[in-house]
């Protein structure tokens, strides 16, 4: 492989991406009374905000999105022995925020086009000890939730949707909080909305956000002054300054979003034409795919050449990054009574196997580049691929 220029050859939008609306806000935070969410008010309207653009009735802001998943299975009741299903393919913090709980996370294969769950495999673990299914919409695209609701509704188990991927983004039309379901986001700084940090959870009914309001302040009731801890939790509290800037960042998502998918079509057709290189598919139920991240697969790529792949990409400019490996590969998943081998895993999971083996992802915000830029990069994209 040729070296990469001494200089890059392409440039695209900063992320994060902030103006005038962020200063405002961080100075409306500042200039409050208090600078926490029981003493300010830019948590609660960022919170309403949110859960209107989601179609939810309310929702929770909190840390990180890692936290809002830990919350969501405290509110379902998940503890030590149960079991979640969750992708072999995906952010290790799936597995993590499981683990934290106590229970085991159960690794799932994911469909080989979308990378989302696969269906029949979820079905296949689903035991007496299961407590909840956490489909992760990879990439934007969503996981089949009509499959997946009816498939949790037959066992009477919970779903719980891993968004951090999907701000935004509709299945059939129908946003996110609108399947009666739980769905944690994250706002970490390559988030498709960013405070640097930061996590929300949507709720579906009043007693979930009740339960999930009281653990994530330590137990208080709003308004409590003599300690009323009602019930475990941490303290999951998102802070005044964080949300007045995702409350400005939200009020660009859905532009961005749009961009993004212009040039999603741009690029993956592209891409789809050079030799050895598979872009992650599409399920057309998916009408809103919000587009963290333009994943595609080396088939047959060995690790050594994907690294040097990625690391001639970012020599042009451009942002890229080798893909999850499966969560079983890590060294940080559930060593456990019930967590397995991770060969024996592998054995259930061959698509995560593979995806985790080849895959390479560019950040999303090369997907605000304008379409010369877009057409530049998957030249080079080929270039860098075809190169010894």
């Amino acid at each position: 492989m040729a070296s990469p220029p001494a200089q890059p050859t392409l440039t695209f939008p900063a992320w994060p991406q902030a103006g005038a609306e962020e200063r405002e806000g961080l100075l409306r935070a500042l200039d409050q009374e208090g600078w926490w969410r029981n003493g300010g008010s830019e948590v609660d309207s960022f919170e309403r905000e949110f859960a209107e653009l989601h179609g939810a009735p309310y929702a929770i802001a909190t840390t990180n999105g890692t936290h809002a998943l830990e919350l969501a299975l405290s509110v379902l009741g998940v503890g030590p022995g149960d079991e979640v299903i969750v992708p072999a393919f995906t952010f290790i913090a799936s597995s993590l925020a499981v683990q934290r709980l106590g229970a085991v996370p159960v690794p799932a294969d994911v469909h080989p086009e979308t990378y989302c769950l696969d269906i029949d495999a979820t079905a296949r673990l689903i035991t007496p000890r299961t407590k909840a299914v956490m489909p992760v919409h990879m990439a934007g695209q969503v996981a089949d939730l009509d499959a997946l609701a009816e498939l949790a509704g037959a066992a009477g188990v919970a779903v719980l949707q891993d968004a951090a991927h999907a701000h935004a983004a509709r299945w059939r039309g129908r946003r996110m909080g609108e399947f009666g379901s739980m769905a944690a986001f994250s706002f970490q700084n390559g988030k498709l909305m960013t405070a640097g940090e930061g996590g929300a959870l949507l709720l579906p009914d009043e007693e979930s956000h009740r339960q999930a309001y009281l653990r994530h302040g330590c137990g208080r009731p709003p308004g409590d002054r003599v300690y009323a801890h009602l019930t475990q939790g941490s303290n999951y509290r998102l802070n005044e300054f964080s949300a007045a800037v995702l409350r400005a960042q939200l009020t660009r998502l859905e532009a961005q979003i749009a961009v993004r998918e212009q040039r999603s079509r741009q690029l993956e057709a592209a891409l789809a034409r050079i030799p050895g290189v598979v872009p992650q598919g599409r399920d057309d139920r998916c009408d809103v795919k919000s587009h963290y991240m333009a994943m595609v697969r080396l088939p047959g790529v060995t690790p050594e050449r994907r690294t040097a792949v990625v690391d001639a990409l970012n020599g042009h400019g451009i942002p890229a990054f080798v893909g999850f490996p499966p969560v079983y590969r890590t060294s940080g998943y559930w060593q456990g009574p019930y967590s397995g081998d991770a060969d024996e895993i592998g054995k259930r999971c061959p698509v995560a196997e593979e995806i985790g083996g080849d895959c390479v992802w560019l950040h999303h915000r090369v997907l605000l580049a304008d379409p010369a830029t877009v057409d530049r990069l998957a030249e080079v994209f080929a270039e860098v691929v075809a190169g010894p």
